[in-house]
């Protein structure tokens, strides 16, 4: 069977591992933890980076910084994964989903602003695939109505748009660090990035359990005490080093994935010509991280029988997201704004392929080939 994923590995990890293990501190926010965020304030240029267990505590920290509560709105799409939804619905807000771009499945721009009410806090961009949305014009919208914008960029390291690091042009940004994403810190792990320095001190407490422990390990406070709410979203040493080894070759697995990415689209373009599929767009001005590599069908009942002609040749691809708006817990927390025109219809269209470092031509041909033969048969 090909697999649909494969964590990524370099065979460095262990060395690291290994080393973290051996150390006095493995509880977090040690050597390998600071290596890491230093690494990453260096490559996005945000003001600080925090090593999170999850993007989806990344996130729920965000709505904690932010001072969300009960009765507030946030914007977001309706296509994405639950954490995105669930770190608001947490604080008691109520999630106002918009229409998706057809051609990038981000978060239409254009429908955010007549989505905005007295209540609405925040609006969270989600760059699907690892390509940006419209930032622009989303944060234009964002500081003329004196809203917060917090990236979701689970998807986004290695990406930019217009040259500035995914995750480091709101407010605040996250990424993931899952097993499924392109660099990982052992299956889970997130980061999250703090650009407005209104967030900066609060950020650290809310991550050290609400405490001001950091300020008392610099020698700020005297004492440390519980200073608001809060949690414990330090990831281990030993996850912060398996992240490290990774972090040092980083360009060497975004150049691998680009390879594969530009082979799938270049040997699947045909099919495009000939209308049978759309192939993923990438606008300009994004520079994209090869997250994935979609195909969209003609619709949920094609998609259906190219899945089970793939998996009979030994092949696993899968779908999304089903849209947050139309589950049962987003039905109770969330509301669609305007209407549905392209979130549900493009979301039962697309097939996500076998996507992953070190994806050999081999197993993208035989991926390739029976994609190609299920549309010769359907013909």
């Amino acid at each position: 069977m090909i697999p649909f994923n494969k964590p990524p590995y370099l065979g460095t990890e262990e060395q690291y591992v290994l080393e973290a293990m051996h150390q006095s501190k493995i509880s977090g926010d040690g050597n390998f933890s600071l290596k890491c965020q230093k690494w990453f304030e260096d490559k996005t240029k945000t003001k600080i980076a925090l090593l999170t267990t999850s993007c989806t505590h990344a996130l729920e920290m965000s709505a904690l910084l932010i001072g969300l509560k009960e009765g507030d709105e946030v914007i977001m799409p309706s296509y994405t994964f639950v954490s995105t939804a669930n770190a608001f619905a947490l604080r008691g807000a109520k999630i106002v989903f918009v229409d998706i771009r057809p051609d990038t499945m981000n978060i239409d721009e254009n429908k955010i602003e007549q989505a905005i009410t007295s209540r609405t806090k925040a609006i969270i961009p989600v760059h699907y695939a690892g390509v940006a949305c419209e930032m622009d014009t989303i944060m234009d919208i964002a500081n003329r109505h004196n809203l917060v914008v917090i990236e979701d960029a689970a998807q986004g390291m290695m990406s930019t748009y217009k040259g500035r690091a995914l995750g480091s042009i709101g407010h605040i940004g996250t990424y993931s660090f899952h097993e499924t994403k392109n660099y990982t810190s052992g299956g889970e792990g997130g980061v999250i990035f703090i650009n407005d320095d209104k967030y900066l001190d609060h950020a650290e407490i809310i991550r050290e359990k609400g405490t001001n422990r950091n300020q008392f390990f610099r020698g700020q406070v005297d004492k440390y005490t519980w200073v608001e709410l809060g949690s414990s979203y330090l990831p281990s040493e030993l996850q912060a080093a398996y992240l490290y080894a990774q972090l040092l070759d980083a360009d060497t697995i975004n150049k691998d994935r680009l390879s594969s990415w530009n082979y799938y689209y270049q040997q699947l373009k045909p099919l495009q010509d000939q209308a049978k599929i759309t192939l993923p767009i990438i606008p300009k001005g994004c520079i994209h991280n090869a997250h994935m590599f979609y195909i969209k069908t003609k619709d949920i009942q094609e998609r259906t029988a190219l899945l089970r002609y793939l998996k009979e040749q030994d092949i696993l691809c899968v779908f999304h997201y089903v849209p947050l708006h139309s589950s049962t817990a987003g039905l109770k927390f969330g509301t669609f704004h305007a209407e549905d025109s392209f979130t549900t219809k493009e979301s039962e269209a697309i097939i996500r392929l076998p996507m992953y470092y070190s994806l050999t031509q081999e197993t993208q041909n035989k991926v390739i080939k029976y994609v190609s033969k299920f549309y010769q048969q359907i013909t």
